[in-house]
């Protein structure tokens, strides 16, 4: 973010005082307002619910164009990601910065798939759990259960210390979303296999049972390792944001982001998903298939108070590029 040589001046119909803004411009995307002296100097608050129009932070992460329907990690288009990468090179490119070259791909997929077994006391601490609790409600103590088992990884000042605590929840949180859903439906935990692939192995673990061996098919987790790279990051989303906030208090990593995963659970926000497959399960009640054109209807009907779940983020005014690749993904 650079300084323009433009500013913004407010001014007040009151007689008050007007008063320069510096102004920055991005590499890409709108020029901002820096107010951070407004109330300083005029004793007044901006009101902006939503953050519809504020700029919580610098950020070189993700950016999003909702006109253009156009997602972008580090600069790289999420098409290209998408359909030449793997989630673990993503997953390098978002903490670092640039995708790995041949060395530090080995080395960091080395890395993730040797640790994502967690500490077996984490088995009695899921049996606290009702087996029909929601698995986005045992997700958040699990999550924030590791912050009582990994301390030493826990001084969110320290670089070393976030590095090693993303790349602990990056290799451990399929181990326990797969142990969430195991519990819930009385099955036993696989326990994780070094040999597979970040997203085969997830696979086994949620699939797999002790009876026999578990051979992922390559095309769903091909699929799956897509709708992750997919879903690795949407700019100062509610849950990211929900995890700064927290960690702006120097708060445990895991306690963070736990937060940030109840957050992920409201239907405005990633629980979307299962909001869309309820309604795919009232549509299969009321008639299947058959019944969608009348569904449709209803949809349309402002007065009928039902909506259509799950079909694009209220962020692309165009089209979602995500869906566009899974559309492509499911044929």
């Amino acid at each position: 973010m650079t300084p323009s040589d433009v500013k913004a001046t407010l001014s007040f119909s009151d007689g008050s005082p007007s008063m320069d803004l510096p102004i920055y411009k991005g590499t890409v995307g709108p020029d901002v307002i820096d107010i951070r002296k407004l109330y300083a100097q005029t004793g007044k608050f901006t009101y902006d619910p939503g953050f519809m129009s504020t700029a919580s932070c610098q950020s070189s992460i993700t950016y999003i164009d909702g006109d253009k329907g156009e997602l972008l990690y580090r600069g790289y288009p999420i098409e290209q990601l998408a359909t030449q990468c793997d989630f673990m090179d993503t997953c390098y490119l978002l903490l670092y910065g640039e995708l790995p070259n041949v060395q530090q791909q080995s080395e960091f997929d080395s890395l993730v798939t040797h640790h994502p077994m967690v500490n077996e006391q984490m088995q009695f601490f899921l049996r606290g759990f009702r087996r029909d609790a929601h698995p986005m409600a045992v997700l958040t103590g699990l999550v924030g259960g590791m912050s009582a088992f990994y301390h030493d990884s826990t001084d969110i000042n320290n670089p070393r210390h976030r590095e090693i605590s993303a790349i602990r929840l990056i290799a451990k949180m399929p181990t326990l979303v797969a142990m969430a859903y195991k519990y819930g439906i009385g099955q036993p935990y696989i326990y994780p296999k070094n040999d597979l692939s970040y997203s085969a192995n997830f696979m086994r673990m949620m699939f797999g049972t002790p009876c026999e061996d578990y051979v992922p098919n390559d095309v769903i987790v091909r699929a799956i390792d897509r709708i992750f790279i997919l879903h690795a990051d949407h700019e100062q989303n509610a849950s990211t944001s929900t995890v700064r906030l927290c960690g702006s208090s120097g708060t445990n990593p895991f306690a963070a982001i736990a937060a940030g995963v109840a957050c992920l659970w409201g239907p405005a926000h990633g629980g979307a998903n299962e909001a869309a497959l309820n309604m795919l399960e009232e549509i299969q009640r009321n008639g299947g298939v058959e019944k969608i054109g009348d569904f449709i209807k209803q949809v349309k009907d402002k007065n009928s108070g039902i909506k259509l779940m799950g079909f694009g983020h209220r962020v692309y005014k165009n089209y979602d590029p995500r869906a566009k690749l899974m559309r492509e993904t499911c044929h």
